[in-house]
């Protein structure tokens, strides 16, 4: 790990972290003693195969997931030791989540679909608008406000999920797979938005992806198979990396 990271404060630490699944009279470990950094403002990309555990890592980080083992710490905090009310309400007002699959309220147009978070928080329709349109307006969209989001193309519709995850102003972006149902074009434009938000509003970006052509835009990669960190590598890392990974075809 290069020098400069050691010294940083870290935004979010695991500890020992373990997970474990019941299945008929024997439990199935999913996680096995993970113990990782996420540093602000940075993209840090967590990447390997189906099954190696990522999703179920970036639950346990959001607080759905309670480990078997271990800590989880957020902004100083153990997430864990929160009762379930604190930990999501310490979940709505740090975190910002981006789906593979955005999932919207039909009835609801773009501006209230974005709205929806800050109003279930209750804060006033008046305000939950302004904030909703100021999202809108940073991925580019905001003439599309008053349309339904099925009415737009999935890269379309991924940065409306984008200004969702950013109305509550939170400092971690989480994005599960964000680009998988996306065509080339569209996932590097929500790439390129994730970077955009890193260097011009400086949050802190966690994306979970097992497409590694997007590893040279990380500060930081962790490489997870089978429940267990298989490899942490900080930027100049990553450039060695990527460019072992042509050299064998894998793109």
């Amino acid at each position: 790990m290069e020098g400069r990271m050691v010294e940083r404060k870290h935004i979010i630490r695991t500890e020992r972290l373990c997970k474990e699944f019941p299945a008929g009279r024997r439990q199935i470990g999913v996680l096995h003693d993970i113990d990782l950094h996420i540093y602000p403002r940075e993209f840090t990309i967590i990447y390997g195969p189906s099954g190696s555990g990522k999703s179920t890592l970036l639950n346990t980080l959001l607080g759905l997931e309670p480990p078997t083992r271990g800590k989880v710490f957020v902004r100083g905090r153990d997430l864990f030791k929160m009762a379930d009310d604190q930990r999501a309400e310490f979940r709505n007002r740090n975190y910002g989540v981006v789906y593979q699959q955005p999932y919207w309220v039909k009835s609801l147009n773009v501006l209230e679909n974005v709205s929806l978070p800050l109003l279930l928080r209750g804060e006033s329709l008046k305000f939950a608008r302004g904030r909703a349109m100021y999202s809108i307006e940073q991925v580019g969209l905001e003439r599309f406000a008053k349309y339904a989001p099925t009415q737009l193309s999935g890269g379309q519709q991924q940065k409306v999920s984008l200004a969702r995850a950013l109305v509550t102003d939170p400092s971690v972006i989480v994005a599960d797979e964000p680009t998988g149902n996306l065509d080339t074009a569209s996932s590097n434009e929500v790439i390129e938005m994730f970077m955009d938000l890193i260097q011009r509003l400086g949050r802190t970006v966690v994306m979970v992806t097992h497409e590694l052509r997007f590893l040279e835009y990380a500060h930081r990669a962790i490489s997870i198979r089978d429940g267990k960190i298989e490899g942490e590598f900080g930027k100049s890392e990553i450039k060695n990396l990527v460019k072992d990974l042509k050299a064998i075809g894998i793109k």
